[in-house]
Protein backbone atom coordinates (compact mmCIF):
# COMPACT_ATOMS: atom_id res chain seq x y z
CA UNK A 1 0.00 0.00 0.00
CA UNK A 2 1.70 3.22 -0.96
CA UNK A 3 1.70 5.51 1.98
CA UNK A 4 -0.42 8.81 2.10
CA UNK A 5 1.70 10.35 4.27
CA UNK A 6 5.01 12.31 5.11
CA UNK A 7 7.65 13.03 7.64
CA UNK A 8 9.42 16.27 7.83
CA UNK A 9 12.05 15.81 10.79
CA UNK A 10 13.77 18.66 12.26
CA UNK A 11 17.79 17.70 13.02
CA UNK A 12 19.48 18.66 16.59
CA UNK A 13 17.61 17.66 19.36
CA UNK A 14 15.70 15.48 17.09
CA UNK A 15 17.95 13.01 15.67
CA UNK A 16 21.29 13.78 16.74
CA UNK A 17 22.62 16.09 19.68
CA UNK A 18 25.69 18.25 18.16
CA UNK A 19 27.68 15.67 16.49
CA UNK A 20 25.91 12.38 18.67
CA UNK A 21 22.85 10.42 16.95
CA UNK A 22 19.83 9.84 19.32
CA UNK A 23 19.53 6.25 19.85
CA UNK A 24 15.35 6.95 19.69
CA UNK A 25 16.60 8.38 15.93
CA UNK A 26 17.99 4.92 14.86
CA UNK A 27 15.14 3.03 16.39
CA UNK A 28 12.62 5.19 14.38
CA UNK A 29 14.51 4.85 11.07
CA UNK A 30 14.37 1.02 11.26
CA UNK A 31 10.86 1.38 11.83
CA UNK A 32 10.80 3.94 8.52
CA UNK A 33 12.93 1.71 6.22
CA UNK A 34 12.99 -1.19 4.47
CA UNK A 35 15.84 -4.33 4.79
CA UNK A 36 17.96 -2.99 2.16
CA UNK A 37 17.56 0.57 4.32
CA UNK A 38 15.10 1.91 1.33
CA UNK A 39 12.57 4.18 2.92
CA UNK A 40 9.23 3.12 2.97
CA UNK A 41 7.59 6.68 3.42
CA UNK A 42 9.08 10.00 2.04
CA UNK A 43 10.91 11.76 4.15
CA UNK A 44 12.56 15.35 4.56
CA UNK A 45 15.31 16.55 7.08
CA UNK A 46 13.98 20.12 7.57
CA UNK A 47 16.65 22.01 9.47
CA UNK A 48 17.31 25.73 10.02
CA UNK A 49 21.38 24.79 10.21
CA UNK A 50 22.60 26.83 7.25
CA UNK A 51 26.75 26.82 7.95
CA UNK A 52 27.27 23.47 5.67
CA UNK A 53 26.28 22.60 1.92
CA UNK A 54 23.43 20.68 1.37
CA UNK A 55 25.63 17.37 0.51
CA UNK A 56 27.73 17.81 3.72
CA UNK A 57 24.48 17.50 6.09
CA UNK A 58 23.10 14.85 3.76
CA UNK A 59 26.31 12.86 4.32
CA UNK A 60 26.07 13.59 8.35
CA UNK A 61 22.60 11.97 8.53
CA UNK A 62 23.46 8.90 6.67
CA UNK A 63 26.30 7.99 9.08
CA UNK A 64 24.37 9.34 12.21
CA UNK A 65 20.97 7.28 11.21
CA UNK A 66 22.58 4.39 9.16
CA UNK A 67 20.48 4.85 6.23
CA UNK A 68 21.90 6.91 2.77
CA UNK A 69 20.08 10.09 2.90
CA UNK A 70 20.79 12.03 -0.43
CA UNK A 71 20.92 16.18 -0.36
CA UNK A 72 17.38 16.03 -2.48
CA UNK A 73 16.37 15.09 1.11
CA UNK A 74 17.73 17.93 3.01
CA UNK A 75 15.69 21.37 3.69
CA UNK A 76 18.73 23.90 5.07
CA UNK A 77 17.56 26.93 6.47
CA UNK A 78 19.23 29.04 3.05
CA UNK A 79 17.37 25.94 0.46
CA UNK A 80 14.75 28.17 -0.56
CA UNK A 81 16.22 31.07 -1.83
CA UNK A 82 17.16 29.15 -5.00
CA UNK A 83 13.43 30.37 -5.62
CA UNK A 84 14.53 33.93 -5.73
CA UNK A 85 15.76 33.79 -9.50
CA UNK A 86 15.16 38.28 -8.95
CA UNK A 87 18.23 38.28 -7.18
CA UNK A 88 20.63 35.90 -8.54
CA UNK A 89 22.10 38.56 -10.79
CA UNK A 90 23.06 41.14 -8.42
CA UNK A 91 25.87 41.95 -6.00
CA UNK A 92 24.99 40.36 -2.91
CA UNK A 93 26.73 40.84 0.24
CA UNK A 94 26.80 37.11 1.91
CA UNK A 95 27.57 37.08 5.67
CA UNK A 96 27.43 33.70 7.92
CA UNK A 97 30.27 30.66 8.38
CA UNK A 98 31.17 27.43 6.42
CA UNK A 99 31.24 27.71 2.76
CA UNK A 100 29.15 30.94 2.44
CA UNK A 101 30.36 31.36 -1.27
CA UNK A 102 29.54 27.82 -2.00
CA UNK A 103 26.04 27.66 -0.70
CA UNK A 104 25.14 31.23 -2.56
CA UNK A 105 26.73 30.08 -6.21
CA UNK A 106 24.69 26.52 -5.29
CA UNK A 107 21.62 28.54 -4.96
CA UNK A 108 22.04 30.36 -8.20
CA UNK A 109 23.81 33.77 -7.25
CA UNK A 110 26.38 34.49 -9.18
CA UNK A 111 27.84 37.90 -8.00
CA UNK A 112 28.67 37.58 -4.76
CA UNK A 113 31.12 39.18 -2.04
CA UNK A 114 32.02 38.28 1.87
CA UNK A 115 32.17 39.87 4.55
CA UNK A 116 36.15 39.49 4.75
CA UNK A 117 36.48 40.48 1.20
CA UNK A 118 34.61 43.64 2.15
CA UNK A 119 36.98 44.05 5.17
CA UNK A 120 39.95 43.35 3.31
CA UNK A 121 38.76 46.20 0.88
CA UNK A 122 37.92 48.66 3.41
CA UNK A 123 40.46 48.13 6.22
CA UNK A 124 39.17 50.98 8.27
CA UNK A 125 35.14 50.46 8.61
CA UNK A 126 36.36 47.71 11.56
CA UNK A 127 37.33 48.84 14.08
CA UNK A 128 35.97 47.50 17.44
CA UNK A 129 39.07 44.36 17.80
CA UNK A 130 42.28 46.96 18.43
CA UNK A 131 44.38 43.90 17.47
CA UNK A 132 42.99 44.01 14.11
CA UNK A 133 42.75 48.20 13.63
CA UNK A 134 45.15 48.84 10.48
CA UNK A 135 49.00 50.07 12.05
CA UNK A 136 48.90 52.87 9.01
CA UNK A 137 46.96 54.93 6.82
CA UNK A 138 45.53 52.89 3.95
CA UNK A 139 45.41 54.17 0.19
CA UNK A 140 41.76 54.77 -0.90
CA UNK A 141 39.88 52.09 -2.26
CA UNK A 142 38.88 52.46 -5.64
CA UNK A 143 36.56 50.29 -8.38
CA UNK A 144 35.50 48.43 -5.61
CA UNK A 145 31.66 46.94 -7.36
CA UNK A 146 28.22 48.47 -5.39
CA UNK A 147 26.67 46.34 -3.34
CA UNK A 148 23.20 45.51 -4.37
CA UNK A 149 21.77 43.33 -1.54
CA UNK A 150 22.79 41.36 1.73
CA UNK A 151 22.37 37.69 2.30
CA UNK A 152 21.98 36.65 6.16
CA UNK A 153 23.30 32.65 6.17
CA UNK A 154 23.94 31.95 10.05
CA UNK A 155 25.12 33.11 12.87
CA UNK A 156 28.67 34.73 11.95
CA UNK A 157 31.96 33.84 14.26
CA UNK A 158 33.02 37.81 14.58
CA UNK A 159 29.34 39.46 15.55
CA UNK A 160 31.39 43.06 15.91
CA UNK A 161 32.60 42.71 12.40
CA UNK A 162 29.80 41.59 10.77
CA UNK A 163 27.04 44.31 12.25
CA UNK A 164 29.47 46.90 11.75
CA UNK A 165 29.99 46.17 8.22
CA UNK A 166 26.29 45.38 7.13
CA UNK A 167 25.25 48.61 8.70
CA UNK A 168 27.72 50.15 6.69
CA UNK A 169 26.45 48.74 3.75
CA UNK A 170 22.81 49.31 4.33
CA UNK A 171 23.79 53.32 5.41
CA UNK A 172 25.78 53.95 2.37
CA UNK A 173 23.37 51.92 -0.52
CA UNK A 174 26.17 49.94 -1.01
CA UNK A 175 29.22 51.99 -1.41
CA UNK A 176 30.42 51.59 2.40
CA UNK A 177 33.77 53.48 0.96
CA UNK A 178 31.90 56.69 0.29
CA UNK A 179 31.01 59.80 2.56
CA UNK A 180 27.51 59.05 3.77
CA UNK A 181 25.13 62.08 2.73
CA UNK A 182 21.28 61.09 3.04
CA UNK A 183 20.28 57.53 4.68
CA UNK A 184 18.49 55.57 1.88
CA UNK A 185 15.26 54.34 3.11
CA UNK A 186 13.87 51.71 1.98
CA UNK A 187 17.18 50.17 1.94
CA UNK A 188 18.85 47.59 -0.23
CA UNK A 189 17.25 44.46 0.07
CA UNK A 190 18.12 41.88 3.12
CA UNK A 191 17.32 38.50 2.53
CA UNK A 192 17.37 36.45 6.23
CA UNK A 193 17.75 32.25 6.63
CA UNK A 194 17.23 31.03 10.01
CA UNK A 195 14.99 32.68 12.67
CA UNK A 196 16.15 31.13 15.61
CA UNK A 197 16.55 33.02 18.97
CA UNK A 198 18.98 29.18 20.32
CA UNK A 199 19.63 26.15 19.63
CA UNK A 200 20.36 23.22 21.65
CA UNK A 201 24.09 21.68 21.43
CA UNK A 202 25.94 19.17 23.92
CA UNK A 203 25.77 21.64 26.58
CA UNK A 204 24.27 21.18 29.77
CA UNK A 205 22.79 25.07 29.50
CA UNK A 206 19.42 24.34 27.52
CA UNK A 207 20.12 27.44 24.75
CA UNK A 208 22.62 28.35 22.49
CA UNK A 209 22.47 31.66 20.73
CA UNK A 210 21.30 31.05 17.12
CA UNK A 211 21.41 33.32 13.97
CA UNK A 212 17.94 34.86 15.25
CA UNK A 213 19.96 36.39 18.34
CA UNK A 214 22.32 38.37 15.71
CA UNK A 215 19.19 39.67 13.83
CA UNK A 216 17.56 41.00 16.95
CA UNK A 217 20.70 42.51 17.09
CA UNK A 218 20.91 43.88 14.10
CA UNK A 219 17.68 45.34 13.88
CA UNK A 220 17.92 47.36 17.21
CA UNK A 221 21.64 48.61 16.25
CA UNK A 222 19.90 49.71 12.49
CA UNK A 223 16.64 51.16 14.49
CA UNK A 224 18.86 52.75 17.26
CA UNK A 225 21.34 54.22 14.64
CA UNK A 226 18.69 55.47 11.94
CA UNK A 227 15.31 55.57 13.65
CA UNK A 228 13.50 53.54 11.22
CA UNK A 229 13.38 49.74 11.07
CA UNK A 230 15.24 47.47 9.57
CA UNK A 231 13.13 45.38 6.45
CA UNK A 232 13.50 42.11 5.27
CA UNK A 233 13.00 41.28 1.39
CA UNK A 234 12.18 37.38 2.81
CA UNK A 235 12.44 35.62 6.11
CA UNK A 236 13.39 31.99 5.18
CA UNK A 237 13.63 28.86 7.29
CA UNK A 238 11.57 27.86 9.77
CA UNK A 239 8.77 29.02 10.59
CA UNK A 240 8.37 30.81 7.40
CA UNK A 241 5.30 29.27 5.41
CA UNK A 242 7.69 28.98 2.21
CA UNK A 243 10.28 26.68 4.11
CA UNK A 244 7.61 24.55 4.42
CA UNK A 245 5.43 24.86 1.05
CA UNK A 246 9.27 23.60 -0.36
CA UNK A 247 9.58 21.37 1.62
CA UNK A 248 5.84 19.76 0.73
CA UNK A 249 7.46 20.04 -3.05
CA UNK A 250 10.44 17.90 -1.96
CA UNK A 251 8.00 15.20 -0.24
CA UNK A 252 6.05 15.03 -3.51
CA UNK A 253 8.63 14.98 -5.66
CA UNK A 254 10.44 11.82 -3.39
CA UNK A 255 7.10 10.15 -4.01
CA UNK A 256 7.14 10.57 -7.28
CA UNK A 257 10.67 9.11 -8.09
CA UNK A 258 9.93 6.14 -6.16
CA UNK A 259 6.49 5.37 -8.01
CA UNK A 260 3.95 5.66 -4.98
CA UNK A 261 1.02 6.14 -7.19
CA UNK A 262 -1.52 7.49 -4.22
CA UNK A 263 -1.23 11.67 -3.26
CA UNK A 264 0.39 12.67 -0.13
CA UNK A 265 -2.39 13.79 2.07
CA UNK A 266 -0.58 14.42 5.12
CA UNK A 267 2.10 15.56 6.58
CA UNK A 268 4.07 14.80 9.96
CA UNK A 269 6.10 17.98 11.39
CA UNK A 270 8.78 16.48 14.14
CA UNK A 271 10.67 18.86 15.70
CA UNK A 272 12.05 20.10 19.66
CA UNK A 273 11.21 23.54 19.49
CA UNK A 274 8.16 25.13 20.04
CA UNK A 275 9.02 28.98 18.45
CA UNK A 276 10.31 27.42 15.18
CA UNK A 277 9.21 23.42 14.37
CA UNK A 278 5.52 23.61 16.27
CA UNK A 279 4.82 26.90 15.03
CA UNK A 280 6.16 26.58 11.33
CA UNK A 281 4.02 23.48 11.20
CA UNK A 282 0.86 25.11 12.66
CA UNK A 283 0.98 27.89 10.79
CA UNK A 284 1.68 25.58 7.53
CA UNK A 285 -1.06 23.27 8.66
CA UNK A 286 -3.92 26.74 9.10
CA UNK A 287 -2.38 27.74 5.16
CA UNK A 288 -3.59 24.28 3.91
CA UNK A 289 -6.78 24.78 5.21
CA UNK A 290 -6.93 28.12 3.82
CA UNK A 291 -5.79 26.69 0.72
CA UNK A 292 -8.35 24.04 0.94
CA UNK A 293 -11.30 26.04 1.79
CA UNK A 294 -10.28 28.53 -1.63
CA UNK A 295 -10.25 25.80 -4.09
CA UNK A 296 -13.86 24.48 -2.43
CA UNK A 297 -15.33 28.13 -2.49
CA UNK A 298 -13.98 28.13 -5.91
CA UNK A 299 -14.27 25.31 -7.49
CA UNK A 300 -10.96 25.29 -9.14
CA UNK A 301 -7.50 24.18 -8.16
CA UNK A 302 -5.05 26.86 -7.60
CA UNK A 303 -1.99 28.31 -6.08
CA UNK A 304 -3.58 30.33 -2.76
CA UNK A 305 -1.65 32.93 -1.30
CA UNK A 306 0.22 32.30 2.15
CA UNK A 307 -1.31 33.83 4.93
CA UNK A 308 1.62 34.30 6.33
CA UNK A 309 4.31 37.40 6.20
CA UNK A 310 7.57 37.05 3.69
CA UNK A 311 5.66 33.28 2.19
CA UNK A 312 4.62 34.12 -1.04
CA UNK A 313 4.72 31.17 -3.40
CA UNK A 314 7.65 31.86 -5.82
CA UNK A 315 6.93 30.54 -10.01
CA UNK A 316 8.68 27.32 -9.28
CA UNK A 317 6.30 26.00 -6.82
CA UNK A 318 3.30 27.35 -8.59
CA UNK A 319 3.66 24.15 -11.50
CA UNK A 320 2.85 22.15 -8.43
CA UNK A 321 -0.74 23.80 -7.71
CA UNK A 322 -2.79 20.50 -7.10
CA UNK A 323 -2.27 21.29 -3.58
CA UNK A 324 -2.94 17.81 -2.28
CA UNK A 325 -2.12 18.18 0.99
CA UNK A 326 -4.41 18.38 3.18
CA UNK A 327 -2.77 19.06 6.84
CA UNK A 328 1.03 19.27 8.59
CA UNK A 329 0.30 18.08 12.01
CA UNK A 330 3.33 19.07 14.75
CA UNK A 331 4.73 16.71 16.77
CA UNK A 332 7.33 18.17 19.93
CA UNK A 333 9.59 15.92 21.42
CA UNK A 334 11.63 16.53 24.81
CA UNK A 335 15.17 15.56 23.52
CA UNK A 336 15.94 19.15 22.66
CA UNK A 337 15.10 22.49 23.29
CA UNK A 338 11.58 22.02 24.91
CA UNK A 339 11.97 19.87 28.05
CA UNK A 340 9.38 18.91 31.05
CA UNK A 341 9.85 17.36 34.17
CA UNK A 342 7.61 15.27 34.91
CA UNK A 343 5.71 12.27 32.34
CA UNK A 344 4.88 13.22 29.16
CA UNK A 345 1.60 14.69 29.67
CA UNK A 346 -1.52 12.62 27.49
CA UNK A 347 -1.94 15.96 26.32
CA UNK A 348 -0.72 19.08 25.27
CA UNK A 349 -3.08 21.13 27.86
CA UNK A 350 -1.23 19.59 30.43
CA UNK A 351 1.84 20.35 29.16
CA UNK A 352 3.07 23.91 30.32
CA UNK A 353 4.31 26.22 27.26
CA UNK A 354 7.10 28.88 27.09
CA UNK A 355 5.15 32.00 27.30
CA UNK A 356 7.96 34.06 26.39
CA UNK A 357 7.76 34.63 22.82
CA UNK A 358 11.26 33.87 21.41
CA UNK A 359 10.14 33.93 17.54
CA UNK A 360 11.19 36.47 15.73
CA UNK A 361 9.69 40.42 15.84
CA UNK A 362 8.23 40.05 11.99
CA UNK A 363 6.38 36.78 13.03
CA UNK A 364 3.36 38.11 15.34
CA UNK A 365 2.64 35.83 18.64
CA UNK A 366 -0.40 33.29 18.87
CA UNK A 367 -0.26 31.09 21.88
CA UNK A 368 -2.03 28.51 19.47
CA UNK A 369 1.06 28.37 17.01
CA UNK A 370 3.48 26.77 20.02
CA UNK A 371 0.71 24.25 21.01
CA UNK A 372 1.68 21.20 19.69
CA UNK A 373 -0.52 18.53 18.17
CA UNK A 374 1.15 15.83 20.36
CA UNK A 375 3.74 15.75 22.60
CA UNK A 376 6.06 12.48 23.01
CA UNK A 377 9.14 12.03 24.24
CA UNK A 378 11.32 10.94 21.43
CA UNK A 379 11.39 10.62 17.51
CA UNK A 380 10.52 7.11 17.76
CA UNK A 381 7.21 7.41 19.97
CA UNK A 382 6.77 9.97 17.13
CA UNK A 383 7.00 7.69 14.31
CA UNK A 384 5.04 5.16 16.06
CA UNK A 385 2.11 7.47 16.52
CA UNK A 386 1.73 8.78 13.17
CA UNK A 387 1.97 5.01 11.77
CA UNK A 388 -0.54 4.15 14.62
CA UNK A 389 -2.63 7.40 13.32
CA UNK A 390 -2.19 6.08 9.63
CA UNK A 391 -3.17 2.92 10.49
CA UNK A 392 0.21 1.45 9.27
CA UNK A 393 2.46 -1.35 10.01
Amino acid sequence: QPPAFGFLFDVDGVLVRGSQALPAARQAFRRLAEGGGRLRVPVVFLTNAGNCLRSAKARELSQALGLEVSPEQVILSHSPLRLFSQFHQKRMLVAGQGPVEENAQNLGFKNVVTIEALRKAYPLLDMVDQSRRPKELPPPTTGFPTIEGVILFGEPVRWETSLQLIIDVLLSNGNPGAELQDIPYPHLPVLACNMDLLWMAEAKMPSRFGHGTFLLCLENIYKKVTGRELKYEALIGKPSTVTYRYAEYLIKEQAEKQGWKSPIRRLYAVGDNPMSDIYGANLYNNYLKSAHQNQVQTGVKRSPQAAAPQSEDHLELRKDCSNSVESCESILVCTGVYRHNADVPSNTEECTMETVFHGHRDFCFDPSLVEASYVVQDVNDAVQLAFKKENWS
